[in-house]
């Protein structure tokens, strides 16, 4: 009866420790932000407000990969992804210029928005897939850069 006691105040005293343990989903996403480093990305999470009229809620704060622009006078334009492939801006108009459609169509259908002002362009991703998926992120913000 003492060794049942012993036991039980043990795992009491011990199961906290499972807590800490992350899960597979936060292990994934850890590897992959380790993957992003790697390549050269930079990461952060960032709070947004999300235009109520996109398909899915992306998460809030949202992973934000960006880099820094180049060029002296840098276009600055911003468009989401309203539905897996179909780019608009903030008035929900198509995205018509074919230059930038080329390299949105290798995003996946997780990245929300991509956005470049004067000093950065920034993408929104879910953090879903696998690591060939930032390959092509990476690619997409050297070129746009």
């Amino acid at each position: 009866m003492t060794v049942w006691i012993v036991v039980s105040i043990l795992l009491v005293v011990l199961s906290p420790l499972a807590w800490l343990r992350p899960s597979r989903h936060q292990s994934g996403r850890m590897a992959l932000r380790m993957e992003a480093r790697r390549i050269g990305l930079a990461m952060q999470l960032a709070p947004q407000e999300w235009p109520h009229w996109l398909g899915q809620e992306p998460p809030n704060p949202c992973a934000q990969f960006h880099r820094p622009r180049r060029g002296t006078q840098p276009a600055c334009w911003s468009y989401w992804q309203k539905s897996p492939g179909l780019w608009v801006n903030q008035w929900q108009e198509p995205c018509e210029d074919r230059a930038l459609l080329e390299h949105f169509e290798k995003l996946p259908g997780n990245v929300y928005k991509v956005e470049a002002d004067k000093q950065m362009i920034a993408l929104y991703w879910g953090e879903k897939g696998e690591a060939e998926v930032l390959q092509h992120i990476d690619t997409t913000l050297k070129a746009l850069a």
